[in-house]
């Protein structure tokens, strides 16, 4: 940076702060004090070969930049997609026989869940049923990708394989009348336990049983038949603490 003005073919300038006096070239003009030069070193000597012309100024940013971008802003990110899973244990299993609730079937076992007429018997059929409470629910807004759930059967009626019939019902709990029956689906075959395998099983729900559950349009399971037979039994809350545990697994976007 010049100190001052040209003189007699010198100029003083600053160089790392220190004052010195520089060699100018021929025709250099322009030069005052703090005009910033471009130096140049020959042997021992410094030359001022030119005096630094100021940055140019930058042009203010313009609606539709020069290159022909249309400068429409960035797309959105994509939604983050949330998944996981919710366990319900029932909040009632139970059967309905001859227009009431059962309880003619043991202390321990009244919760059980049947479906059919036992042989020989002079009552009527019966039919089980399980509900899930509001909990469901707390999903809602989700998407249901799957849902199952778990049973056991017990013993009583042949031992062969047989498979309930399923049905969706209204009720989250259990009414003081039979509740209202919806959609149906065929339900896993299953031996009476300790006879005929397999005797267990985590059923697979129509997605779509996970989705009304979740959205609160049903709130329980039953198995319902129109006849007599198959009579099955399958455990209930007081037989088996997993007894027909709902699992929902779902997504959020």
């Amino acid at each position: 940076m010049a100190g001052g003005p040209v003189a007699s073919g010198a100029v003083p300038v600053y160089v790392s702060g220190v004052l010195i006096t520089a060699r100018a070239v021929a025709g250099l003009s322009g030069v005052a004090s703090g005009t910033p030069l471009m130096l140049q070193r020959v042997g021992s000597s410094w030359w001022a070969v030119a005096a630094a012309a100021a940055a140019p100024s930058v042009p203010p940013a313009t609606a539709t930049p020069p290159d022909g971008d249309s400068g429409d802003a960035a797309p959105p990110p994509k939604p983050v997609t949330t998944t996981g899973s919710l366990v319900v244990a029932p909040v009632a299993t139970s059967s309905y026989r001859d227009g009431h609730w059962r309880t003619d079937i043991g202390p321990s076992t009244s919760a059980d869940t049947i479906q059919g007429r036992y042989s020989g018997s002079s009552y009527g059929s019966s039919s089980g049923y399980v509900f899930y409470g509001s909990k469901p629910h707390t999903l809602s807004g989700a998407t249901c990708t799957k849902a199952t759930v778990k049973l056991r059967r017990l013993s009583s009626g042949d031992y062969g394989l047989r498979a309930p019939t399923l049905r969706l019902v209204t009720q989250t709990t259990r009414p003081s009348g039979a509740p209202t029956l919806n959609e149906s689906t065929a339900g896993p075959s299953l031996g009476v336990q300790g006879q005929v395998s397999p005797s267990e099983a985590t059923f697979t729900l129509p997605t779509s049983w996970g989705q009304a559950l979740i959205d609160g349009t049903r709130g329980g399971i039953g198995m319902v038949i129109s006849g007599d037979t198959p009579y099955i039994r399958l455990a209930g809350r007081g037989s088996w603490s997993a007894a027909w545990t709902l699992t929902l697994y779902w997504r959020r976007s």
